[in-house]
């Protein structure tokens, strides 16, 4: 059987402030590369799309980092504004996306030509 083409890289833009890609199964440090990359299945539900960056990624100044909008900031997200729902959200938001269990992003960052 012939092996398939190798797929072209995907390009991604950080914000220049934003943290290295941390080891996987290092903690998450907000580096964002996995969810700029493509959505989790969270961020497919949230963004309807199933390529490309997920629409719930934000990027905090205060914090130089990214942040899922599902946990940060559910009712920013969806629109739903019910505090109960909103306090769910980010629960069920915090399960999904496995925060504190580490990185497990097998993306490989490279800074662009200069």
């Amino acid at each position: 059987m012939p092996t398939p083409p190798p797929s072209a890289p995907t390009v991604v833009w950080l914000y220049p402030e934003a943290p290295a890609k941390p080891v996987e199964g290092a903690p998450c440090n907000g580096c964002g590369l996995c969810c700029l990359a493509e959505p989790c299945p969270l961020g497919v539900l949230v963004s309807r799309r199933r390529a490309g960056a997920c629409l719930a990624l934000r990027w905090s100044d205060a914090d130089g980092r990214y942040q899922c909008g599902m946990v940060v900031d559910p009712g920013g997200v969806t629109g739903w504004t019910h505090p109960w729902v909103v306090r769910w959200l980010g629960r069920l938001a915090r399960r999904w996306i496995a925060a504190g269990a580490g990185c497990d992003a097998d993306v490989l960052a490279h800074q662009p030509p200069k």
